[in-house]
């Protein structure tokens, strides 16, 4: 049964950092490319990090110097570092196995709260 499980979103100030972590079972790891996604209130889902297979790293615009997305393919684990925080970071974050630009995911996390507020 393939799992994804998102956990340290939270609440924190503009410019603040949180470190995301998703933590997957049920399927071969380090043969998929590992992505989050973000939803913001009111917003369509959107991709923020991916990381292939390969260790090749893609970034949304808007998070490109701020975000830096990683694995360790020996924990079966994805993290997401967040830096520089800003408030329309505000969303909920998903993790998300496989796919491809254009393709959807294989599989989905049911996502961990980030709110950036003072």
């Amino acid at each position: 049964q393939v799992q994804l499980v998102e956990s340290g979103g939270g609440l924190v100030q503009p410019g603040g950092s949180l470190r995301l972590s998703c933590a997957a079972s049920g399927f071969t790891f380090s043969g998929y490319a590992m992505s989050w996604y973000r939803q913001a209130p009111g917003k369509e889902r959107e991709l923020v990090a991916r990381i292939s297979r390969y260790g090749t790293r893609d970034y949304v615009n808007s998070v490109k110097g701020r975000f830096t997305i990683s694995k360790d393919n020996t924990k079966n684990t994805v993290y997401l570092q967040m830096d520089s925080l800003k408030p329309e970071d505000t969303a909920v974050y998903y993790c998300a196995a496989g796919g491809r630009p254009g393709v959807s995911p294989d599989y989905w996390g049911k996502g961990t709260k980030v709110t950036v507020s003072s």
